[in-house]
């Protein structure tokens, strides 16, 4: 299952532990959903500034947010996509899970951890507009955690 790790912005350090454990909440992650080990995820980490270019481009909304999600299974197949699963980009911003970090009273690595979750049930199509799924969001997201030994 390959987790490719991208680091685009020059703010916050990005370590060889912090890599790792954004790789672990992929596979984590979607272990837990059953999807298959040759499934691949990318995740990026970028500053407040390239996240809301994304943002303003792709969802209309001028203004950074702490993650987004860009689903390679949205849309017409690409080709030479039947062998491979790309299931799309994780784009967190670090500074953005730097202040929510101290916001709520926990680790950088946590809430990185949490984004990165949150990003990839996205990609899986969970959502989050209604209060139901919303739910099942947060139980799946904090499982992960659990899991991996990032609790709240």
């Amino acid at each position: 299952m390959p987790v490719y790790v991208n680091n685009l912005q020059d703010q916050l350090a990005v370590d060889e532990e912090l890599v790792a454990m954004a790789q672990r909440v992929v596979q984590e992650v979607l272990a837990s959903e059953g999807v298959p080990g040759e499934a691949e995820v990318s995740v990026v980490f970028v500053d407040d500034e390239y996240i809301q270019r994304l943002n303003r481009e792709y969802r209309g909304v001028d203004c950074p947010t702490d993650v987004l999600s860009f689903s390679m299974l949205e849309g017409e197949p690409l080709a030479g996509q039947e062998e491979e699963l790309i299931l799309g980009d994780v784009v967190v911003s670090l500074p953005a899970a730097r202040r929510q970090s101290a916001e709520y009273g926990h680790s950088l690595a946590r809430e990185a951890a949490y984004l990165i979750a949150h990003g990839v049930l996205h990609l899986l199509g969970y959502d989050h507009q209604v209060e139901d799924e919303k739910q099942v969001m947060r139980r799946k997201e904090e499982a992960v955690l659990e899991k991996l030994g990032l609790p709240r």
